[in-house]
């Protein structure tokens, strides 16, 4: 997966198919919207695109209201890549950026990277105050074809990034990851103490406890000599109250990078 940092100096994209959005969490709706973008692409020869932003626009509009995310920036793109998306465009979001008309965004940005359709999720709203969605692209003329993925439920309930931010608040990892269609990841480097320290102030994390989980290596792997890379290893970690996690392991994963999904609700 290749990535890019805004518009400037970017490659030309074949018969490219994207889609936008904050993708927190990459949870299950995001995924459906993730897979039509890679199907669409196939189906014409060409390449995928995700066009995400950092900071999340609502740090920068002043909306977060005490909000954490799902994901770093490095472990969305870590999830887009397993999701097997081609390329991602990192859009730096300003208050400039947020006063774009939508159709600018769209014929200077979008189009004019040589993208030729673009999917939107059902309730998907952008430009400058939100004027921007899937009926207003469709009768906005533009030559681009658009394609739009409705909302998705699970249980009947509704999927969204807020609604799985309030299952981790609560300790309720494994619906958690129900909802996310894959166990929720922290990613961090583990010190010579085994703790994982400098987690992103912004990154959620669940209620101080216990929980079981799985942890495998993401850098320097071949610096260590670490076996059976192939049975990743269950480990017992602890939230502790002052945002570092301890982690229970054996000494060859001390000082390495290393990714963490949760497989168990807090422990008692």
């Amino acid at each position: 997966m290749r990535i890019f940092r805004g518009f400037d100096n970017l490659p030309t994209f074949v018969h490219a198919v994207a889609t936008m959005g904050s993708f927190d969490g990459v949870h299950c709706g995001h995924k459906v919207l993730l897979q039509r973008t890679i199907s669409l692409a196939k189906e014409r020869g060409g390449e995928s695109i995700v066009l995400t932003f950092e900071p999340h626009p609502r740090y920068v509009l002043g909306t977060a209201e005490g909000m954490q995310l799902l994901s770093t920036l490095e472990e969305k793109l870590w999830l887009l890549e397993q999701e097997g998306i081609d390329n991602v465009i990192i859009i730096p979001f300003t208050k400039e950026f947020s006063r774009l008309k939508p159709q600018e965004f769209i014929e200077q940005d979008v189009a004019g990277i040589g993208v030729e359709c673009f999917v939107v999720g059902y309730n998907h709203r952008f430009g400058h105050n939100k004027a921007g969605d899937y009926s207003s692209l469709k009768e906005s003329g533009t030559k681009l074809e658009i394609h739009r993925v409705e909302q998705q439920l699970l249980d009947e309930g509704k999927v969204s990034s807020t609604v799985v931010r309030q299952r981790v608040e609560q300790g309720e990892m494994m619906m958690s990851a129900r909802l996310l269609s894959h166990p929720y990841i922290i990613m961090g480097e583990i010190d010579k103490q085994g703790y994982i320290c400098d987690i992103d102030q912004n990154k959620l994390l669940p209620p101080a406890g216990k929980y079981e989980a799985t942890l495998q290596p993401t850098s320097n792997a071949n610096n260590y000599n670490i076996s059976n890379i192939d049975n990743l290893p269950i480990v017992l970690l602890e939230v502790k109250d002052n945002r570092t996690i301890k982690i229970n392991t054996a000494e060859e994963y001390r000082s390495l990078k290393v990714l963490l999904e949760i497989n168990s609700d807090k422990l008692l």
